[in-house]
């Protein structure tokens, strides 16, 4: 997005904190291809941990030990890496997505906790991960993390905002009977709202982190509605067919991304105008 871009390089550039010179920004331009991998990453985290669990066998407990330590793996690639390489970031990010997702089925499932409370918990634990952040480092921009501490906060905050998302959405889509096909509508049109709040002149930072937490139960809503059987209003695809149709997009368009000459021009942080 080219506002952001001019928005958040005026707000770097009055930082006092000097970018240091050995590391590029870690996070990729936020694009139309940015919101559709997203999208469909958080349908392939939550029915491929559904698959492990259930279709393999290898249960609730085991399948959540192995997307920890698979997690755990791929956020230490990513942070070694200097720059933004679109393998490891989304890899990362797909990660995070089941990983949150479990959290709060945990939460949910396992200690009975209901959904209102663990949404409220989940929020408040975001404003504080976002009020510590800004304290520290003054900018919530996407386009500043060329800094390990900033990386870390960036991450902390993407799994909160998954976690956040699968309850929020949940209780919307369960607990108050929206339901997967009304939830795709609803969700989709507040991002719309909040795009259209943007290019109104909304604040860029605010705006992009309200539509990330709100794109988790969008992807949530349209995986159920291209799984689920026709008879429960779905498209009867079935999860693996979703999995596999979703993944391969995500496939095709890091490829895509990885070899763009205008993409790895603009893994460097700024582009200051002079």
């Amino acid at each position: 997005m080219r506002k952001a871009s001019l928005v958040e390089e005026k707000e770097v550039h009055n930082l006092t904190i000097v970018r240091p010179s050995h590391m590029l920004n870690k996070v990729p331009e936020v694009t139309l291809a940015f919101w559709i991998i997203k999208v469909m990453s958080t349908t392939v985290g939550e029915t491929g941990a559904d698959y492990l669990a259930v279709h393999v066998g290898l249960g609730t407990a085991t399948t959540d030990a192995i997307m920890s330590v698979l997690l755990i793996a791929a956020l230490l690639l990513q942070l070694r890496t200097q720059r933004y390489v679109p393998w490891k970031y989304w890899l990362t990010v797909v990660l995070v997505s089941v990983v949150g997702t479990q959290i709060t089925d945990a939460l949910t499932d396992g200690l009975e906790i209901s959904l209102y409370n663990s949404t409220a918990a989940f929020a408040a634990a975001l404003a504080a991960t976002f009020a510590i952040w800004y304290s520290i480092e003054r900018t919530l921009s996407i386009h500043t993390i060329f800094t390990t501490r900033r990386e870390l906060f960036y991450w902390s905050a993407i799994l909160l905002t998954f976690a956040l998302g699968t309850a929020a959405g949940d209780l919307a889509t369960e607990a108050l009977g929206l339901g997967f096909n009304l939830g795709v509508l609803v969700f989709g049109a507040l991002i719309a709202a909040i795009a259209g709040a943007y290019y109104l002149g909304a604040n860029a930072v605010l705006t992009f982190w309200l539509a990330y937490i709100l794109t988790r139960p969008l992807g949530a809503s349209l995986g159920d509605l291209m799984s689920q059987a026709k008879t429960y209003g779905g498209l009867g695809l079935g999860t693996v067919y979703t999995s596999l149709g979703f993944l391969a997009v995500i496939i095709l368009l890091v490829t895509f991304i990885s070899f763009d000459p205008k993409v790895r021009r603009s893994s460097v942080l700024m582009r200051e105008k002079t």
